[in-house]
């Protein structure tokens, strides 16, 4: 038994959930389906959710709504004319979105409930398609299928009851369609999971019904083991473990949201990443263990731009107690997330994201540090770069520390700071921003063409 999911370039319009259609029916054995919402059709395109999302503010701030709202019915009705289905699934779309914008009860969690209509109204759609076409498939709402989530708008994660009702769904006989990217709380509030939350429901069905495997259906025939933006025809990575992709997730892979693998990764459930339009192609396997050598020490590089480094020196920090927590609780006061905390013995460096860190907050932030912690030195260094080479064979490796610094050398390219993750699964490098093409360009050439 399989859980396929399709993301929005899967689910764009009337021909590409034909080609769903398609996919779903040439194998017995995918028998639970999560859907997202309509992305784009074309690279101007607007995606469903950012419409919905639009509706909202709009509504909450008392602007005009109509033509937001007439856009998001257009796309239904096109898709549902297209599939020759019945105008009472759009009247039923036209219905909802009306009770969700003047229901006075969905007051406290009105955008959560439009933001999941798009992936709601797409697995009606696909389900009542897959009927026309002689396959017994039923829609399911995730508050009948039993996914339980705790009530943090926006940011909701799945309680651990939920698998146990989700493993009732086993017996269920044909096909079934479930929207991804939303919930409910045990007092029946619709709560939507972080942007990219369809993959998340993906992996909570999958580990609920203890699928043999999780399908995660995109537009890509796998995953590459760099950016294709940066390096032209980057190999593809066939096999990776958890770890690996949760890393190259976190570090600016787009493939998955960093946390959408979690459930998967805990009922140790594969996932296989494919492609919509090539199907036949065999993707991206990320599973539990992998044999070390099946692919090289390096299984992928990941970058991303818009970090800064906040620098603290104190002599004989290593002997004041306290010093680390003291620093960060300053970040914790003026509501500043970090990333990296590299150290040495009288110095200490947080990585931080510029948007975290504007200019404004800057200043109080240094005065602060200064003034509490009595520091001989506070710096902020911008636009920084972060570079990450992946792999679990990294710790069982001589010489990879060093081939990375002598790729970074052939570049002509400063390191700025090392980080080693305690994981041994990934080394981090700052650079600054400017250099991060050529950087990793030549890292791609010593891991992967050399």
């Amino acid at each position: 038994m399989k859980v396929a999911k399709f993301g929005g370039s899967s689910v764009a319009d009337a021909s590409m959930i034909k080609k769903v259609a398609q996919i779903i029916m040439s194998d017995d054995d995918r028998k639970f389906i999560v859907v997202s919402a309509p992305g784009k059709r074309y690279s101007s395109d607007i995606k469903v959710t950012d419409l919905l999302v639009e509706l909202g503010e709009r509504f909450v701030n008392a602007q005009p709504v109509d033509e937001v709202q007439a856009k998001i019915v257009e796309r239904f009705q096109t898709m549902i004319e297209n599939l020759s289905l019945s105008e009472s699934i759009l009247d039923d779309i036209k219905e909802t979105i009306d009770t969700v914008l003047h229901d006075d009860r969905l007051e406290d969690n009105r955008l959560d409930a439009l933001k999941a209509m798009g992936e709601d109204s797409l697995a009606k759609i696909l389900s009542a398609y897959l009927q026309s076409l002689g396959k017994k498939a039923t829609y399911m709402n995730p508050r009948d299928a039993g996914i339980i989530v705790s009530d943090e708008p926006g940011s909701a994660q799945v309680l651990d009851e939920s698998y146990e009702l989700l493993a009732k769904l086993r017996n269920h006989d044909g096909i079934m369609i479930i929207p991804g990217f939303f919930g409910y709380t045990k007092d029946q509030k619709l709560t939507t999971f972080p942007r990219g939350g369809s993959d998340i429901t993906g992996a909570i069905v999958a580990a609920g019904v203890k699928a043999k495997l999780y399908e995660n259906f995109t537009d890509v025939d796998s995953v590459f083991c760099v950016n294709p933006t940066i390096v032209d025809n980057p190999k593809e990575i066939k096999e990776l473990t958890y770890k690996e992709m949760r890393e190259l997730s976190y570090a600016g892979f787009s493939v998955f949201h960093d946390e959408a693998l979690i459930p998967a990764f805990k009922a140790k459930i594969p996932v296989c990443i494919k492609n919509t339009n090539n199907p036949e192609k065999e993707g991206t396997m990320i599973v539990s263990n992998r044999e070390q050598g099946s692919t090289g020490t390096v299984v992928g590089i990941a970058s991303d731009k818009g970090f800064l480094s906040l620098y603290v020196s104190k002599y004989l920090m290593n002997r004041e107690i306290g010093f680390g927590k003291n620093l960060l609780q300053i970040l914790v006061d003026e509501g500043i997330s970090f990333e990296h905390a590299p150290s040495g013995i009288d110095d200490m460096s947080v990585i931080i994201r510029e948007d975290e860190l504007p200019l404004e907050k800057e200043q109080v932030v240094i005065e602060r540090i200064k003034n509490e912690l009595d520091v001989d030195m506070v710096a902020v260094e911008r636009d920084l770069a972060m570079i990450m080479l992946v792999g679990e064979g990294m710790n069982s490796t001589y010489g990879v520390a060093s081939r990375s610094t002598q790729a970074f050398a052939n570049a002509c390219v400063n390191i700025e700071m090392i980080n080693q993750g305690s994981s041994e699964v990934s080394v981090m490098f700052g650079i600054k921003e400017e250099a991060m093409e050529r950087a990793v360009q030549s890292l791609y050439e010593e891991f992967f063409e050399s």
